[in-house]
């Protein structure tokens, strides 16, 4: 076992088909050793089969928002709480935060986490859509019925060394970044999370021109695409004696 493994994490399986096409793409020829996979969207279906036929390790990206002008996803239960006036997920964590209530929440995370075992998946973890949870305590819960760590979670986030993202950064110096850090990176487990997507003209569609999810749709995703599929930077990890590796594997959760 190497002294620093490195977990790379791609988000948003199941969103949409260019997200599917591209993370399936990084985990097979790229350095994405595990996807968190949204089971309240409209693309779910194809991701639950994807990660059956290549064997992808996945953690539920439990939801209760939806970001998007022009993808909009529900709730997979009929809590009033959780929805707007269109009868889709709110479009911010703050409007969540001011919202949804616990019951709603721990029903609805419930009915994800189920979604998961009607298609026969495994689940290696937990974590949550848009990075901050609208109700810590369901959360919690949640996982504990799975019995399955919650990773963003007060406890088991204190396992890793560092937890970063790489999406939200220009795409000009985020090569140079992704290096520094693989630099920097010391003994222990260090969590990197990415969102990978094909260039479709699907991307294109989920925004109004302006909207402040537009990086978000296509500049983030395609050059965390183009990074984690470059053969120099799967060089740049071995030459610095890194060791990609899951949660799972890496916290012995078998």
């Amino acid at each position: 076992m190497a002294e620093v493994q490195l977990v790379v994490q791609a988000d948003d399986f199941g969103m949409c088909h260019a997200v599917n096409v591209g993370t399936v793409e990084a985990f097979r020829d790229g350095i994405v050793t595990q996807v968190s996979t949204m089971a309240a969207c409209p693309w779910f279906t194809e991701a639950a089969a994807l990660g059956r036929e290549f064997g992808i390790p996945l953690g539920v990206h439990q939801t209760l928002t939806c970001e998007w002008d022009f993808l909009r996803w529900r709730p997979l239960t009929d809590g009033a709480s959780l929805v707007g006036e269109d009868g889709t997920f709110l479009r911010s964590v703050a409007e969540a935060q001011a919202s949804v209530t616990y019951e709603d929440a721990v029903r609805e995370l419930t009915a994800q986490v189920a979604k998961f075992a009607a298609e026969g998946l495994a689940i290696d973890y937990l974590d949550v859509h848009m990075g901050q949870s609208a109700t810590p305590a369901a959360y919690d819960e949640v996982s504990s019925a799975a019995g399955k760590p919650f990773i963003y979670g007060a406890v088991e986030s204190q396992r890793f060394g560092s937890i970063e993202t790489l999406s939200d950064r220009d795409a000009n110096v985020k090569r140079a970044w992704l290096l520094e850090y693989l630099d920097k990176l010391t003994p222990g487990v260090h969590l990197l999370v990415t969102h990978c997507a094909a260039a479709e003209p699907e991307l294109g569609a989920l925004h109004k021109p302006g909207s402040y999810t537009y990086r978000w749709a296509e500049e983030y995703r395609l050059s965390d695409q183009e990074l984690v599929t470059d053969p120099e930077i799967r060089k740049a990890i071995e030459e610095r004696g890194i060791e990609l590796t899951t949660v799972r594997a890496a916290f012995s959760l078998d």
